[in-house]
């Protein structure tokens, strides 16, 4: 079987074969130099069309003639994606791929892209900090028990959004408040450890040496952005590939994220 994982970012859309180690990777944009469309804003699939068309022109680069047809994509979606932002991204990437297309949230997969033991019944503070949306949820059990999220406002370069070009301060600000308010919710006999095991950053803003700085001083709380931290989420769906239901309750997820049956 010919399966892909697909990690449709703000700035980057990036592809992994089964059975490969090559990541695929272009911008996020599609139509003409001249006129180019970016169809993905803050982690959710603004344009529908120009996303199709996206994955599409991704999906002719990495799967050629010497490939088997493509039986399944796991694509990864923003913890925050409302019902209807996950639709929008299922009908763009189905109608390009043309097979069935499981859905996963981003912060989980980018968890188990960076050796994280998501089954651990003990919680684990992560935070993916993309091109578009940060998010920090905690982990535990195979499942994001908690999440919140903040959208960036996306850096130009080149008339382009950049990825790892690092959070502007006001949004370094809000990101440090989410995380606080996050570990405050963790239940108190659950807090310190939660502490204990310290902060992960996923995501290209783990290139953004002030915002860890800024999160440990503030949060006191061991900060540790992760190794080559803009593919770990992709990684991490390489690895769900094979693990992923296929129908129903997946063994990665809550029951709502897996879009088998739509």
């Amino acid at each position: 079987m010919t399966a892909l994982a697909l990690d449709l970012g703000t700035a980057r859309i990036r592809l992994l074969l089964s059975g490969s180690t090559t990541i695929r990777e272009r911008p996020s944009a599609c139509g003409d130099p001249e006129a180019r469309r970016w169809p993905v804003r803050h982690g959710m699939v603004a344009d529908m069309p120009g996303c199709a068309l996206l994955v599409r022109t991704a999906l002719s680069d990495a799967v050629t003639e010497r490939h088997p047809p493509l039986e399944r994509v796991l694509l990864g979606v923003p913890v925050a994606a409302s019902r209807l932002d996950r639709r929008a991204a299922y009908a763009a990437v189905s109608s390009a791929a043309r097979c069935r297309v499981t859905i996963v949230e981003e912060p989980l997969a980018a968890a188990v892209g960076c050796g994280v033991d998501i089954a651990d019944p003990r919680p684990r503070l992560l935070l993916d900090a993309g091109a578009g949306i940060a998010e920090a949820v905690v982990i535990r059990a195979g499942e994001i028990a908690d999440a919140g999220a903040v959208q960036v406002a996306v850096q130009v370069g080149a008339g382009e959004p950049v990825e790892g070009a690092g959070c502007p301060p006001y949004a370094r600000e809000r990101v440090v408040a989410m995380v606080a308010d996050l570990i405050a919710r963790v239940p108190a006999a659950l807090r310190a450890t939660v502490r204990q095991q310290g902060l992960l950053i996923t995501g290209g803003g783990a290139r953004d040496p002030e915002l860890a700085r800024k999160l440990c001083a503030e949060l006191r709380i061991t900060v540790s952005p992760v190794a080559d931290p803009a593919n770990a989420t992709v990684r991490g769906l390489a690895c769900l590939l094979g693990t992923a239901g296929s129908s129903g309750t997946s063994a990665i997820g809550r029951k709502d994220i897996d879009d088998d049956h739509q």
